[in-house]
């Protein structure tokens, strides 16, 4: 059998095929349906204009990969893979090599926006995510990678950031008076099945009122060799109503509330989510219950007589709340905390002002900001299994984004003060007592631009990330900043015309270095070491719909526990390139094949790569009583691959087909 190439020759193949690809043309059918040809991008575009590392899922994206989970749809972005089985409780993400572990299926080191609130990443022993949402619910994803562009919404987030924005009237009223609906069904052949239900309304053109509730329901699904991959099945109810007011004379002051609810019911399921299969006997099993909650209330002010002031305001309270209830345990009296409830509510508010002027020819725009934030956490647990505790968070950040000619400099700024009380600790004599910590972050972009299209950029940032509830329990660990040091260089190139009239090419590589130390987000002793690796993004169009996507990452790592064992080597993913070609007719059809290449793993620990191939079309009548009708159609996993990605601790699902019916009203 001849050898499958590797994910550096498949680079190179890649590149030749975007360049050499003949472009299809659109044809009128024998139905009559005309399938115009237009300019059109890809389906994802590439951030050429920042020096961050940004991936950004737009609404249309999200409703073509017809994801059934957050961690489902973010994973096609380079450098984010899936830990865990492929379901909402148990699917943690992981971006460069930061995130779940063996032991706990989230991490700090992440953060998580939804609409301004902050999810928390509690360290849960055993325990899946802390992201509980459905994708149906938001109309754009954007995944942060690393250090630059995060230090607005918190300390230490040294692997990234998922910024969460949940859909809104306008989307579907276009900013007009008027009422909306939507309906969606999705069916999947390996065993769910999905509705979604939204009203949109807007009164007068100052006023939105949106509504949605989604339902999903999955029952077992099945890997490549028809083995099950999940125990047994769940349903999964969410809902979100977002409403927005503006008012002025220039419209100037906006009022926004979002109120957003997801929860899930399994039973008789793995008390471990993360691990491997072999734990769930010495675990056992549970019923569980999780809900999670969002309420955010905004205010906008954007000054009609002055750049100086665009100030705003957002106030959210979050809360999590999981309970297990243990089933009968095969190794008797094991672990009574599987009977456990947890219980987080976080409240956050946010004040913050952009300023735009010019000082000595530089044009500035300055944001500067405050925050505070009380998290809660309790545990109703037969025997005590996480610590109990508040925390209290201050901060103030800034960024100014200063534009000199060709040359953007963007220095950030994160000055946080904490509060860790565990006073009240209730399976602790006297408690675990109150500590203050400070942690300072501070980094600089530069994105250099010349007038053919090519730019050069580069970041480098100093981070710390301050102590969690759960690290009350260790003496050492609560007093003690973990610290990390981040460098990326890339170049990038956007341009129109480039190989034939009416196409456009956009180019990003960004190669990243990341040196950590004092890291206490393991069960073991501190740990050091670096990460680095390599990012490539490439978006290609033509005036004909002919369309090329492609994303590749290589990464590496190394470091060692204070004992002198090593660490978090086996947390980098595997080299992967993914590249997508696809045809768009007009606005009527979009149809593409996602190829997916995963290499081999022979460092530290050893794996198989895989080749997974995602057919898509996407079909959009424009006429008559067919007008907003939206017929999706997916193949996942065509060749019925049996496959564990790299850190997820089971297989994914076989060969799956997938059928969406919507309809606007």
């Amino acid at each position: 059998m001849p050898a499958r190439p590797s994910v550096r020759a498949l680079l190179l193949c890649s590149a030749a095929t975007t360049l050499l690809s003949t472009p299809l043309h659109a044809q009128t059918a024998d139905t009559g349906i005309v399938l115009a040809p237009i300019t059109v991008d890809s389906k994802r575009e590439v951030q050429t204009d920042t020096a961050n590392s940004v991936t950004v899922v737009d609404q249309e994206e999200i409703r073509d990969r017809q994801a059934s989970t957050v961690a489902e749809l973010v994973e096609s972005a380079p450098g984010v893979s899936v830990y865990g089985a492929r379901t909402p409780l148990s699917s943690g993400i992981n971006i460069r090599g930061y995130g779940p572990n063996g032991s706990y299926g989230a991490s700090s080191h992440i953060g998580v926006s939804i609409g301004g609130s902050t999810k928390g990443a509690d360290e849960l022993y055993r325990m899946g995510t802390q992201l509980f949402t459905d994708p149906a619910l938001f109309r754009e994803v954007a995944v942060t990678r690393g250090l630059a562009g995060t230090l607005s919404f918190g300390s230490g987030l040294f692997g990234g950031l998922l910024e969460m924005e949940p859909i809104q009237a306008a989307d579907m009223t276009g900013g007009e008076p008027g009422f909306k609906v939507r309906q969606m069904l999705e069916f999947s052949s390996n065993d769910y099945w999905a509705s979604s239900t939204t009203l949109a309304w807007q009164p007068t053109e100052n006023i939105e009122i949106l509504g949605n509730y989604t339902y999903r329901e999955v029952d077992i699904i099945e890997d490549g060799d028809g083995e099950p991959i999940n125990d047994e099945g769940y349903e999964e109810p969410s809902w979100v109503i977002n409403g927005r007011l503006t008012f002025g004379d220039s419209d100037e002051h906006q009022v926004g509330v979002l109120l957003q609810h997801t929860e899930a019911s399994e039973k008789n399921v793995p008390f471990n989510q993360v691990g491997q299969q072999f734990f769930d006997f010495i675990f056992g099993y549970v019923d569980r219950d999780t809900e999670d909650d969002t309420i955010v209330l905004s205010y906008d002010y954007d000054s009609p007589t002055s750049d100086l002031i665009h100030f705003e305001a957002d106030l959210s309270y979050s809360e999590l709340y999981i309970d297990n209830y243990a089933l009968a345990r095969p190794v008797p009296g094991n672990l009574a905390f599987t009977d456990t409830g947890y219980r987080t509510r976080t409240t956050k508010l946010v004040l913050k002002n952009t300023a735009e002027f010019a000082s000595g020819g530089v044009d500035h725009t300055l944001q500067m900001g405050v925050e505070y934030s009380r998290a809660h956490r309790t545990t109703d647990d037969v025997v005590e299994s996480a610590p109990e505790g508040k925390e209290t968070v201050a901060a103030l950040f800034l960024s100014d984004e200063m534009e000199i000619g060709r040359l953007t400099l963007t220095p950030e700024l994160r000055i946080e003060t904490q509060t860790i009380d565990g006073s009240e600790d209730r399976f602790t004599a006297g408690g675990y007592g109150e500590y203050d910590n400070v942690s300072y972050s501070a980094g600089i972009g530069a994105l250099y631009s010349f007038d053919n299209g090519v730019s050069v950029f580069g970041s480098a940032y100093y981070g710390e990330a301050l102590p969690i509830i759960d690290d009350l329990d260790d003496a050492d660990y609560i007093v003690q900043e973990e610290k990390a040091t981040e460098v990326q260089l890339g170049v990038s190139y956007d341009g129109f015309d480039v190989f034939a009239p009416g196409d456009a090419l956009a180019l990003k590589a960004t190669a990243y270095n990341q040196h950590f130390w004092d890291m206490t987000s393991f069960l073991a002793s501190k740990v050091g070491g670096d990460t680095w690796g390599l990012e490539l993004e490439a978006a290609y169009s033509m005036d004909s719909g002919f369309y090329v996507d492609a994303n590749a990452n290589m990464m590496r790592s190394r470091s060692q526990y204070d004992d002198g064992t090593r660490g978090w080597s086996d947390m980098a993913p595997a080299d992967e390139l993914r590249l997508t070609l696809g045809q768009k007719f007009g606005e009527t059809l979009d149809m593409s094949l996602e190829t997916v290449f995963v290499d081999d793993i022979d460092r530290g620990t050893e794996a198989d790569g895989y080749t997974l191939y995602n057919l898509r079309a996407t079909y959009k009548p424009q006429m008559g009583g067919f007008d907003g009708t939206e017929v999706r159609f997916g193949v996942e996993n065509l060749s019925d691959e049996t496959y564990g990605p790299r850190l997820s601790a089971r297989n994914a699902a076989g060969r799956t087909f997938k059928v969406t019916l919507a309809k606007t009203f």
